[in-house]
């Protein structure tokens, strides 16, 4: 196992097998897009676990699945594709440091590329993905597979991952995918049919789908219930303003 001797991020990890290697992130942010998408990714292939990250920078909280503490940030192979899903927000103030610190342990390694997952909130329901690439020559790559972006700005890790990548010259690009600001797989399931074009994975997205009307049902209920609570609740008399 190799680690990085970084103050701000500690990376242990098998190193990447290939320079051919492309290297897919996903950070939690809105709509989950990117964590939902990978993690179902790696899932679902059977993508091997090969390392984890750490930092005093990340909030102490880790997840868990049947009794079992999962590592915030998981780094997975599977021939020459890698994979980080994090569970954890990267704060706006960390985002530097953390972002290059993933990207001074991956440079070392010539990755082929980098694509980093996100969401974009418009409260609209298509579902579109939309694209950025770091140069008109990796636009190229995705400008079929995505509505590209003509004019706007992208914040948060994604950001800070692909201007770095843009700055050391390693070709990236940002998928963003239609979301509201709750769990959206159908998002998800939507970046994942552009990586299937991409990569040619050939991932079926129905048991992903299949679980967004579960969760769209739970959170319809949780909100009938939430209202029925406020409807009980007795009012009281406010004062006015204006």
């Amino acid at each position: 196992m190799t680690a990085d001797a970084s103050n701000d991020l500690k990376i242990f990890s098998k190193p990447l097998s290939s320079e051919d290697t492309a290297v897919l992130m996903g950070f939690p942010g809105s709509g989950l897009v990117g964590t939902i998408a990978l993690q179902y990714m790696v899932d679902q292939m059977e993508f091997d676990l090969v390392g984890t990250m750490t930092s005093r920078y990340f909030p102490p909280l880790a997840m868990m699945n049947k009794g079992i503490i999962n590592d915030p940030v998981r780094m997975y192979t599977k021939n020459n594709i890698a994979a980080i899903v994090a569970d954890i927000p990267i704060h706006p103030m960390i985002c530097y440091e953390i972002s290059n610190g993933i990207l001074d342990w991956l440079e070392p390694f010539k990755p082929k590329e980098v694509l980093t997952i996100a969401g974009i909130v418009t409260n609209e329901p298509e579902k579109r993905v939309f694209g950025v690439a770091t140069t008109p020559e990796a636009l190229k790559r995705i400008e079929e597979h995505t509505q590209v972006l003509p004019v706007g700005s992208i914040s948060g890790i994604a950001s800070s991952i692909l201007t770095g990548c843009k700055i050391r010259g390693i070709p990236a690009y940002g998928l963003l995918g239609e979301t509201v600001n709750a769990p959206d797989p159908r998002s998800s399931a939507a970046t994942i049919e552009v990586l299937n074009k991409m990569y040619n994975l050939g991932l079926d997205v129905k048991p992903l789908l299949e679980q967004a009307e579960e969760i769209e049902q739970s959170m319809h209920k949780l909100s009938e219930e939430v209202q029925q609570s406020a409807d009980a609740t007795p009012k009281k008399d406010l004062p006015m303003y204006g």
